[in-house]
């Protein structure tokens, strides 16, 4: 009795630990996002790892592929091609974007990306570094999230602080989702007026002032459990050519790119950021070969990012798709895609992104191995990178998140108002006629006064016009709603190039009857574009195109009653040297639409500065007080 007494005691011991046991791997299976670190542990899975992978598994570590998160059936003909080809390459890594519909980008809930992340996880045999393009915060590619500005906003506040806080929301939210590789910040500074691609994604024009918040961001980002990206090397910013659509040539001489392109990134390798993208630059200063660009320069990539910056973490190339690169490469055999794939490794990149023939970008690499033309241990060395950062955010630890979880982290109340607290403050003023603001409201909309069809509209006290790509997107129906809320008697007109001619025999009769006009200038720079309206398209409100015209033909009757908005890029007004009133929000994002209309109608006070010198306008750190209905003579300036 004793002993079986004994025994019994002991069988539920065991039983007990079992269950113990069981619940911490249950518990365990979730990942728990903290600071990003490499821990001992971390260190001795990646390299154990690394001594298992075959030479193909080895090579498609290396490589990132892109998935769409428009909803699929995972048993779907489409998923299953997408996981096949995630197999049988042996991706290491996957960066989740969306599609586009006629108003713009098809963002998916929270619950829904984090599902696809875990099913994704579920079909890689190695835990998937899972990145995205979250410039902006979530909101870039998920919805019913903060809905924060561009990054020019936080330039425009200059607070280092902020942009800690806004990388830290970014990653948590990101985490929840099961998101680990933001591709961002820009590190670019944006020191010239024309540039059409970085603009507003850009913090400014100084490369102090860049490189302190692009530091702040890296602090934020890692400290929440968030991998981060410095981007464009050598620096994108003073090119006046997209490189999605050609080679962009940085024409500065040596001094000048370690005056200006290069601090922010210096301050992104001190500041401990994981990885830097290599863009598709022409630099003559740093590779002196015509046709090299950045990406598969060794001088610029081993010799500069490595050697003289000092950067030991992961590099990873621009997508291979875009025309920066691949006008490089004719067609021919081995493909352009091959041997680009094999270049940008011979230059010291880690990740070749988004590579358009994945099939020969894989075996481009494997028999450059086999052949001897890049040896084993670089490729070793460059796997081990990569799955050091993975053990670095606890994937070998769990890859999963717990989607229960996801509605009580992400799209929280406070991050909501810290949003939009970011694009109230960054609001500048440059001009002020003293004649417009601030506009009062209307207690109650007058009989009659609902929206018509734009024919038959005839005159009204306000009249707003919207520029736009396409009047069938979503720029300006926020700044419409806001607007109409406060002014129900406000005539809108919506405009684009293909409509800007015709209506404007409608409008201007309308401005000229107007005792105030509104026009908001939803001018971005191009890739935004491209993702809102799936092609490439001028960045500026231009004076040759039809919009321009219009506007121009709208300030010749009626400038001193006229506000125009700059709903994304700053420099719009350089364009049109007689605007009177003058406001920037760096961006068009709901946050800022809402600010907009709460400075015409004195609700806010500007508090922006210029983070960038509008030329032939105002200097950077420029602003104006509050708006006021007192004459312009009177109304204080500040410059930094």
């Amino acid at each position: 009795m004793v002993i079986s007494g004994m025994m019994s005691r002991s069988l539920r011991a065991i039983v007990f630990v079992f269950i113990l046991a069981a619940a911490g791997h249950a518990s365990d299976r979730y990942s728990k996002p903290g600071p990003v670190q490499l821990t001992k542990e971390g260190r001795h899975w990646a390299a154990l790892t690394l001594k298992k992978l075959s030479l193909e598994e080895k090579v498609g570590q290396m490589l990132n592929i892109r998935y769409y998160t428009d909803f699929q059936n995972f048993n779907s003909d489409a998923y299953r091609q997408f996981r096949d080809q995630l197999l049988a390459y042996h991706i290491g890594s996957v960066t989740l974007t969306v599609h586009v519909d006629g108003l713009g980008l098809r963002r998916n809930p929270p619950l829904e990306v984090a599902a696809m992340t875990d099913q994704l996880q579920r079909d890689s045999r190695l835990p998937l570094l899972i990145s995205a393009d979250f410039e902006r915060g979530l909101a870039s590619r998920v919805s019913f999230v903060p809905a924060f500005p561009d990054v020019m906003a936080f330039g425009a506040i200059g607070n280092a602080g902020y942009v800690e806080r806004f990388a830290a929301i970014t990653a948590e939210d990101s985490r929840a989702l099961g998101l680990h590789w933001n591709f961002s910040p820009v590190a670019d500074v944006n020191s010239n007026p024309d540039n059409p691609v970085i603009n507003t994604r850009s913090f400014g024009e100084d490369p102090t002032a860049v490189g302190e918040l692009v530091a702040a961001y890296v602090k934020g980002a890692k400290a929440h459990g968030m991998l981060t990206t410095a981007k464009h090397f050598p620096g994108h910013g003073d090119t006046e050519t997209d490189s999605h659509l050609g080679v962009a040539k940085v024409e500065g001489n040596m001094a000048r790119l370690k005056a200006i392109e290069l601090p922010p990134f210096r301050k992104a390798v001190d500041a401990g950021v994981d990885a830097v993208m290599v863009a598709h630059l022409s630099v003559p200063a740093l590779e002196t070969d015509p046709n090299k660009v950045a990406t598969v320069s060794r001088d610029i990539v081993s010799g500069v990012l490595k050697g003289q910056l000092g950067f030991k973490g992961v590099v990873v190339t621009d997508a291979l798709e875009m025309r920066g690169l691949t006008v490089m490469y004719p067609p021919g055999q081995p493909s352009p895609t091959a041997r680009a794939a094999v270049d940008a490794v011979k230059a010291g990149n880690d990740v070749i992104l988004w590579p358009t023939d994945l099939d020969g970008a894989f075996h481009g690499i494997v028999d450059a191995v086999q052949r001897r033309e890049i040896s084993l241990a670089a490729i070793d060395h460059s796997v081990l990178k990569i799955l050091e950062m993975k053990a670095s955010v606890g994937l070998h630890k769990a890859r999963l998140v717990d989607l229960e979880q996801v509605s009580y982290l992400v799209g929280k109340q406070e991050d909501m108002q810290f949003a939009q607290q970011v694009a109230d403050e960054a609001v500048t003023l440059v001009r002020d006629s003293g004649k417009v603001l601030p506009l009062s409201k209307l207690q109650a909309a007058p009989a009659g006064s609902e929206t018509q069809p734009a024919q038959t509209k005839t005159s009204a006290q306000l009249v707003a016009i919207v520029i736009t790509d396409s009047i069938h997107s979503a720029s300006g129906r926020g700044f419409e709603t806001a607007l109409k809320a406060r002014r129900p008697d406000a005539m809108v007109f919506y405009v684009d190039n293909s409509l800007a001619a015709p209506m404007a025999a409608v409008i201007l009769p309308a401005v000229q009857n107007a005792a105030k006009v509104l026009v908001a200038a939803y001018a971005l720079p191009i890739p935004v574009k491209q993702a809102e309206a799936n092609g490439p398209s001028d960045s500026n409100v231009t004076p040759d195109q039809a919009t321009g015209q219009l506007l121009r033909q709208i300030l010749d009757i009626a400038a001193d009653k006229t506000v125009l908005l700059a709903m994304g890029n700053p420099y719009v007004a350089q364009n049109f040297t007689q605007v009177q009133t003058y406001i920037c929000t760096y961006s068009n994002a709901s946050s800022s639409e809402l600010s907009a209309v709460k400075i015409l109608f004195g609700e806010l006070q500007p508090r922006g500065k210029l983070p960038v010198t509008l030329p032939g306008i105002a200097p950077r750190g420029f602003s104006l007080s509050a708006p006021s209905s007192s004459s312009a003579g009177g109304r204080a300036k500040h410059q930094d």
